[in-house]
């Protein structure tokens, strides 16, 4: 598996910040250079943007995360329910699956509403005969509906999909999509310290979340860690956190707020 770099972390991270609506409209202005295509839901909010340059074989598709009660009522509907994509099932989480197939059409009201997945893949069919490959990103519930387009799409046009990279992202599916997910080695799952949404659903060994897990604790990033040393440092962390604060390194960490004093 190949690392995934700072500048490529940065701009999904930013993607995804910007999946928001109110973020997108401080978005910065080389934002400008891609061209986009934005679904809508039926409430006309914005839930997923295509995104990509002419000079460049990648495209980039942001799903947004949970805005409001509904969209945090659904998260809670774990349990299973069976995905059908391309001659396979999976057992996968249930209020995802509901997201995965909401209806949606293109910005401002073109065309009729159809299932997520199948207007993704009406919008990318065109994209990958150009010879242009897929990422896939989110935050939150859109991580986890990222994992479960990537892997249907990958199973439609073999090959296509870059990577998936996720941020703060709750369990797909069952530990049969974990199985059967063929993606393990160009995704990654992007953790910050206590980030409960990234325990969910509450159900240890029956979800299991898919690909490489990158943990961002206590200024070092851990790979692959499990659920409980996760938990064990991060309650240490709680404790030691007094006496962490008179290390020099948080005096110096913090030397750019003089940049402004």
């Amino acid at each position: 598996m190949k690392k995934l770099k700072r500048y490529q972390y940065e701009r999904y991270a930013i993607l995804c910040q910007m999946a928001y609506d109110e973020s997108f409209s401080g978005a910065p202005e080389n934002i400008s250079k891609f061209n986009q295509i934005n679904l809508t839901d039926r409430y006309n909010r914005v839930g997923v943007r295509v995104l990509w340059t002419k000079d460049k074989k990648e495209v980039i598709v942001v799903f947004r995360g949970s805005l409001n009660v509904s969209d945090w009522l659904g998260n809670f509907c774990f349990f299973p329910d069976r995905l059908h994509a391309h001659n396979t099932s999976h057992w996968v989480h249930w209020g995802f699956k509901r997201l995965l197939l909401q209806p949606m059409r293109l910005e401002l009201g073109e065309g009729t509403m159809k299932p997520l997945n199948q207007l993704l893949i009406d919008v990318l069919t065109p994209l990958v005969t150009q010879g242009k490959r897929i990422a896939f990103t989110g935050h939150s519930s859109g991580g986890a509906v990222a994992v479960l387009m990537a892997d249907m799409f990958e199973r439609t046009f073999p090959k296509k999909v870059k990577r998936v990279v996720t941020f703060g992202q709750p369990a797909a599916g069952t530990r049969q999509f974990y199985k059967n997910y063929c993606l393990h080695k160009r995704t990654y799952r992007i953790c910050c310290d206590l980030d409960m949404v990234t325990f969910l659903p509450p159900l240890p060994y029956y979800f299991w979340h898919v690909g490489k897990m990158l943990w961002l604790h206590d200024d070092r990033i851990y790979e692959n860690m499990s659920t409980h040393e996760r938990l064990l440092i991060s309650l240490k962390s709680w404790v030691l956190r007094p006496i962490t604060y008179h290390f020099m390194r948080k005096y110096i960490r913090n030397k750019t707020l003089f940049d402004e004093h």
